[in-house]
């Protein structure tokens, strides 16, 4: 099958040469023009974007400071996107024009050590597109547009009930729920601390009730996020403005404090915190990136026979498993996003996100 009889495979409407596109031009440079839509290769297909979500990595990319992005002036970011499918590549039969999607950001390589144990987002040919590695809206061009080109092995099928809204929040629970895979996974009639009420904290909040945990603790500084996930099922609410969080995860748990602490805030001295809210012989898992280097007593965690994990990105087709848990309407996505804004309005809408201004939690871009 040729490109152009590819392309030509959408249904309903036409697929046009022309998209509107933000395309980074330099740090803090970010423009909405006029880019070619992208022709889909073998493997790939086509999608017409509905939504992408916005979040702490993409500001690292617009502002400049984040490694391995594309060149200035060709690059568009983006990477918490979903839609529909436009057209098929070749080789593709897996998926249909017309089929509603959401993606799992990385796709490796599929041919070094770390792809071939099935460790993709750790892949060693990252930053290195030529090599088969796409990590869309990072290293590749992503959802910041109106058209995004995908790798089926990273494409999922929604299920009718699951809204876009709900979907664009699937890839964000897929990352909690890989760093709780990579930990172990049970954690039934357990206590569990979650550090940060922002989209991974609030979608791992769901994951830990759904996996049967005793107790979900949600850590956090902002009440109002703090109440959306005793919504959303956190039995425990600790405001670190008004309590110690440390004391108070301790007298919670009858002094031994918890058997899992999941981090997704951030915080330079959170790392700490963890330490000292773990129980003798849990678990901590840090899916957040910090700004600089942290410290913490590596000390303790040795004297406490405390096991620490991390986890990059929604590895070990834990999207797929995101997607199933949300068929059953047990993973809520939709209430998360509290902002949307017309892809031509992507400046305010990063201004939005960098100042807080009326405390977003995902703000989407709808091309």
């Amino acid at each position: 099958m040729t490109d152009t009889q590819t392309l030509a495979a959408a249904s309903d409407a036409a697929i046009p040469d022309v998209m509107r596109a933000a395309v980074l031009f330099g740090p803090g440079d970010l423009r909405v023009v006029d880019r070619p839509v992208p022709q889909p290769d073998r493997h790939q297909v086509l999608v017409r974007v509905a939504m992408c979500g916005t979040c702490a990595t993409d500001l690292k990319l617009v502002d400049g400071h984040f490694p391995q992005t594309p060149p200035f002036g060709e690059f568009t970011p983006g990477h918490e996107w979903t839609g529909t499918v436009a057209a098929l590549g070749e080789g593709v039969d897996e998926f249909a024009v017309g089929d509603r999607v959401c993606i799992e950001v990385h796709a490796g390589c599929g041919r070094c050590d770390n792809c071939l144990i099935g460790r993709y987002t750790a892949c060693l040919n990252y930053g290195r597109p030529g090599k088969g590695q796409r990590a869309s809206g990072i290293t590749v061009n992503g959802g910041f547009a109106q058209y995004a080109v995908h790798d089926i092995k990273a494409l999922y099928k929604l299920p009718d009930q699951v809204s876009f809204e709900d979907s664009v929040l699937i890839t964000t629970a897929g990352t909690g729920l890989y760093g709780i895979d990579v930990a172990g996974g049970y954690m039934a009639g357990q206590d569990v601390v979650v550090i940060g009420p922002g989209p991974v904290g609030l979608m791992t909040v769901q994951l830990c009730k759904q996996l049967a945990a005793r107790r979900v603790i949600l850590v956090g500084t902002r009440e109002a996020r703090l109440r959306l996930g005793a919504e959303l099922g956190a039995d425990e609410l600790v405001n670190v403005r008004e309590v110690d969080a440390v004391a108070r995860v301790h007298e919670l748990t009858g002094g031994d404090g918890a058997d899992w602490v999941i981090e997704s805030s951030g915080g330079s001295g959170v790392p700490q915190q963890c330490v000292e809210m773990t129980k003798r012989g849990g678990r901590i898992v840090f899916v957040a990136f910090y700004p600089g280097p942290v410290t913490m007593d590596l000390s303790a965690v040795v004297r406490n026979d405390i096991t620490m994990y991390t986890s990059r990105g929604e590895g070990g087709n834990n999207v797929k498993r995101a997607v199933a848990m949300a068929a059953t309407g047990k993973l809520r996505g939709a209430e998360l996003v509290t902002h949307r804004f017309p892809l031509e309005d992507i400046t305010e809408a990063f201004r939005v996100v960098r100042e807080r201004d009326g405390d977003p939690i995902k703000v989407v871009l709808v091309p």
